[in-house]
């Protein structure tokens, strides 16, 4: 075991910190610093909107936690970001940088220091409707920045993988994020008269709140079939959006929407005894409920995109509207929802572990030492004439645009 006089100091900016609330970054950061606190000496930022000042704890698993009062999310998380990158110049050698909000100022890092920079550009951030045309191109100029100018940058996703290597002509480190932290849960009498709807078979979803991760769709789907009971749990107070949806589908006597449930334990209750897991996300990468419930051994439709098609292997049942999703519901049988379930917790615990996840990273990090420097891509048909593409029969190569957009 090193003594932390000998361990190589690794810095986190851009969650809201640890130990993990809720959110992707903050639970990849949180089994992090549970799986490698025996190799590096590890420096987490957190916000103090997230943390109560008695919830506040100095070190977490040995990692040293220091509290910024700014907002982790939106406008500020740039502020929140910066001030945070500053610091961890002069107490870390490799800074990890979780998202892209704080990207614009990798630059200055890489010229005011000879610190590692490690930046996860989580997926594709500047996609996502809620923010607005200005944000989206803040957001995705900051993208571009932090993979050009950080010294590696990882994508959760294969499909963020080929994007990175398309746009920015960069060999980015696929890594995705661990499950394994999820468990089967009983329930027990009280939660039976806590959720009366648990005392039969129901969907389960689980989300923000927001356009991109379909959640009207799916509503609309199970407000046709009154016979199929449906549970949300999302942050509906959060936004207009999820207001309104609220008012218009709470009268239904087969859905139930339930306000954020941060308690793991309490959560996996309800997931984990689910007859089928929903997932509508159509944005980011490889998204941390899906792998979840992926783990949970829960047979899965997902919606139809790329990112999902990676995520679950091509082995979950797909659709892309809310005809499809209804279809799904009704035709497919038991055996096809065992087969699904088993195919999928079979990945979950080859790939979605969180020792399996944190050795890819240790790799990443200990590469520095013996001169590791990140690759270019140069395509095979950069500068080729388009037409004669299309006269070889390769015209479906000249077009810049990647098949999931």
């Amino acid at each position: 075991m090193k003594t932390k006089r000998n361990k190589k100091r690794v810095a986190i900016v851009g969650t809201a910190g640890i130990p993990a609330r809720y959110g992707g970054f903050e639970t990849l950061a949180h089994h992090l610093v549970e799986e490698l606190n025996d190799t590096y000496d590890f420096k987490v930022y957190a916000s103090t909107k997230m943390y109560k000042k008695e919830e506040r704890v100095k070190t977490f698993n040995k990692a040293r936690v220091y509290y910024l009062p700014f907002s982790a999310n939106g406008a500020s998380s740039v502020v929140y970001d910066f001030i945070s990158m500053i610091h961890a110049i002069f107490c870390s050698d490799i800074i990890l940088i979780l998202g892209v909000s704080g990207g614009l100022f990798v630059p200055f890092l890489r010229f005011f220091t000879n610190k590692k920079i490690v930046v996860n550009i989580d997926g594709m951030e500047w996609r996502r409707t809620k923010w607005s045309k200005k944000a989206r191109a803040f957001l995705k100029f900051s993208e571009r920045v932090a993979v050009r100018f950080s010294h590696a940058d990882i994508t959760d996703n294969h499909a963020i993988k080929r994007y990175t290597s398309q746009y920015y002509k960069t060999c980015s480190h696929y890594i995705a994020y661990g499950a394994d932290h999820c468990l089967k849960v009983n329930l027990e009498p009280e939660d039976y008269k806590k959720y009366p709807f648990s005392r039969a078979p129901y969907a389960f979803k689980v989300a923000r709140i927001e356009p991109e991760n379909n959640v009207e769709m799916i509503l609309k789907a199970f407000s046709n079939i009154p016979r199929k009971n449906l549970v949300v749990v999302g942050n509906w107070e959060n936004s207009e959006y999820g207001k309104n949806l609220k008012s218009s589908y709470s009268g239904y006597k087969n859905i139930f929407l339930l306000d954020p449930i941060y308690n793991q334990v309490a959560l996996d209750k309800l997931r984990s005894n689910c007859h089928v897991y929903i997932h509508g996300h159509s944005a980011g990468g490889t998204n941390p409920s899906l792998v979840e419930a992926m783990y949970l051994g829960l047979p899965v439709l997902a919606f139809d995109v790329s990112f999902n098609r990676f995520t679950t292997h091509n082995e979950a049942i797909y659709f892309s509207n809310a005809k499809e999703l209804e279809k799904c519901i009704i035709i497919f049988s038991y055996y096809d929802m065992l087969r699904t379930s088993y195919n999928l917790k079979k990945i979950a615990k080859n790939f979605y572990t969180w020792d399996y996840i944190a050795a890819q990273y240790k790799s990443l990090f200990e590469s520095f030492a013996f001169g590791y420097r990140r690759q270019k891509i140069n395509s095979s048909f950069e500068g080729v004439d388009k037409r004669k593409l299309a006269q070889k029969g390769y015209a479906h190569l000249a077009s810049s645009k990647s098949f999931y957009e």
